[in-house]
């Protein structure tokens, strides 16, 4: 098994943490998917969000990302109470994938950057960082392919690219290495790992306890509840 990745601290220690959820609650349909969970996720490392399916990981990434409020509890970015939006500079992995079908692998990533043009970037930049973010996931040979026409785990690629392109400050990816091959499992780490030691925030649900194992922390929901950490 391979050891866990040791965190890649600033200078002067661990700064405050990027996300807090305290003592959050969240109902769907009527049944309570998540009881009194507190967590936070700090720069500088990944933190794995582990549990059985069905035990609320997918519902707290949501809310940490912004895309759905607690029902009780809070959830704060920065300090600041989540109003409801995914901020810039966060990069979304979710269930689902969320590729626009029509468009090819490529096109899917540069889309992404689009927004980006007015901060130097200009449309040989966008290209040419979208062609970079496949080829380090090994999708180089089907960039130009329409998403309709790719595997499952290539699907998955195109996405970890799509949210790893923007560089984000914070990443939040949902069973990232469920569908790939050990290869691509590798490359897909090797970039979130970097990208962690560079700064930024990192939250991944995952059932592989290999990947948990390696992450800096880990908590683990059962039922909607928190049931372990570590460290």
């Amino acid at each position: 098994m391979t050891a866990r990745h040791a965190a890649a601290e600033p200078a002067g220690g661990q700064l405050p943490p990027t996300l807090v959820a305290d003592r959050v609650g969240y109902r769907r349909a009527g049944r309570a998917v998540l009881s009194d969970v507190s967590v936070s996720a700090y720069p500088f490392q990944v933190l794995a969000i582990t549990g059985p399916s069905g035990s609320g990981k997918s519902s707290l990434l949501a809310l940490l990302a912004g895309l759905e409020p607690p029902d009780s509890g809070t959830v704060s970015r920065a300090g600041a109470q989540v109003a409801g939006t995914v901020p810039e500079g966060y990069g979304l992995v979710l269930q689902g994938y969320g590729l626009v079908s029509v468009l090819s692998a490529a096109e899917n990533v540069e889309i992404v950057l689009q927004g980006q043009a007015g901060k130097g970037l200009d449309r040989n930049d966008i290209l040419d960082r979208a062609e970079d973010a496949l080829a380090v996931l090994g999708l180089d040979d089907v960039a130009d392919h329409l998403v309709e026409q790719l595997s499952g785990g290539q699907q998955q690629r195109v996405a970890i690219a799509r949210a790893l392109v923007i560089e984000p400050s914070v990443l939040l990816a949902d069973e990232l290495t469920a569908e790939l091959d050990h290869l691509s499992r590798e490359r897909v780490l090797d970039r979130v790992f970097a990208l962690a030691a560079a700064g930024s925030t990192v939250v991944i649900c995952t059932h592989d306890p290999e990947v948990a194992a390696r992450c800096h922390r880990q908590i683990e929901l059962t039922n909607g509840r928190l049931t372990s950490s570590r460290p």
